[in-house]
């Protein structure tokens, strides 16, 4: 019964078995994985009757242009905090004293901000060249 179901949904009929060893199977598995195919006898059909196969490939360009957002993502992350935190004791303060204080160290905190940002913006216009190349 099983046989008369799958032949009329796929239309194929014939088994066919062999034994591989480990290592065969292996090999075979892994470059089955490499492709777009969900099924491994797909695959071998695909490989037997000589048709073409999509395979899967790694975007080594994008995968460094991943990284590197990544890395400016933490970045920008890490200035946002520090601008809270400079905010929100700002908000604390209620003397002129320590305002005046507050507004000095915050003047050495910005050029340290604006000089992250810049070398944010130097490594994404590198990052942009080299990706419309």
């Amino acid at each position: 019964m099983d046989e008369v179901k799958a032949q009329k949904k796929t239309g194929r009929w014939r088994v066919i078995n062999f034994r591989l060893t480990t290592e065969e199977y292996d090999l075979l598995s892994g470059r089955w994985k490499q492709t777009t195919l969900k099924k491994l006898s797909a695959y071998v059909r695909q490989v037997l009757f000589g048709r073409k196969l999509t395979v899967k490939t790694r975007n080594v360009s994008a995968d460094e242009l991943v990284a590197e957002l990544v890395l400016l993502k933490k970045e920008l992350n890490a200035i946002g905090v520090n601008f809270n935190q400079a905010v929100h004791r700002l908000h604390t303060l209620d003397h002129a004293p320590q305002m005046q204080d507050w507004l000095r160290r915050w003047d050495a905190d910005k050029v340290v901000l604006f000089k992250q940002l810049s070398a944010i913006y130097a490594r994404m216009a590198v990052i942009e060249s080299a990706w419309l190349q």
